[in-house]
């Protein structure tokens, strides 16, 4: 009766291994699941806040272009003197043509500190000063005057070199502005500068 009862128990031993062994691989699956879904999140996580970042940093500096790009587009305010107007003969020979222009230029503004209004001179009776100018723009109009005699010979020299055909084309109008810009830069020794210069009115004939 003792040999049955030793014969059974290898057979009930056998099926608890197996068991335990299936429960083992299972924890293992779920084990690498569960770590790879957390290092899939991590990755996931490193990588959004880098690419957020990124971002960030490109739209930071396109806005800083974007704002350089405005100011540069910008068109510089100057100050403006009207010449009056040119009556001239043109470099034509045969046959002769003559320009009627009206000749504008604009040039820099000085300095924001240039245009504040100088301190008043104590003097005279009762210590009563000299009164500033009203407008200091006015009073570099008026200091501009002075070269008007030079920059109206320097436009006559670069229009009558001019040919009817020359100035008949936009491209040649634009060429001669630029001389003209030019010539009166040298006139003012690096005092002020030509923002760029305007006709008003240009009937050639």
């Amino acid at each position: 009766m003792a040999k049955p009862t030793q014969a059974k128990e290898p057979e009930n031993k056998e099926p608890k291994a197996e068991g335990g062994g299936g429960n083992t691989i299972l924890i293992n699956i779920i084990t690498t699941i569960i770590v790879c879904i957390i290092f899939i999140g991590v990755n996931y996580f490193l990588q959004s806040n880098l690419l957020s970042s990124q971002l960030k940093t490109v739209t930071t500096e396109q806005s800083a272009e974007d704002e350089d790009s405005e100011q540069l587009d910008k068109p510089e305010k100057g100050i403006v003197l009207d010449l009056g107007d040119f009556t001239m003969n043109l470099g034509d020979i045969e046959p002769r043509r003559y320009l009627k222009a009206n000749v504008a230029i604009e040039i820099t503004n000085p300095e924001p500190e240039a245009l504040a209004e100088p301190p008043k001179k104590e003097g005279g009776h009762g210590g009563h000063g000299e009164a500033a100018p009203a407008d200091p723009k006015a009073a570099i109009v008026a200091e501009m005057e002075q070269y008007k005699p030079a920059i109206r010979d320097s436009i006559i020299t670069v229009l009558t070199s001019k040919t009817y055909d020359e100035l008949s084309t936009t491209a040649g109008k634009e060429l001669a502005k630029q001389q003209i810009a030019e010539a009166v830069n040298g006139i003012f020794d690096g005092e002020r500068e030509v923002i760029r210069v305007s006709f008003s009115q240009f009937i050639m004939q």
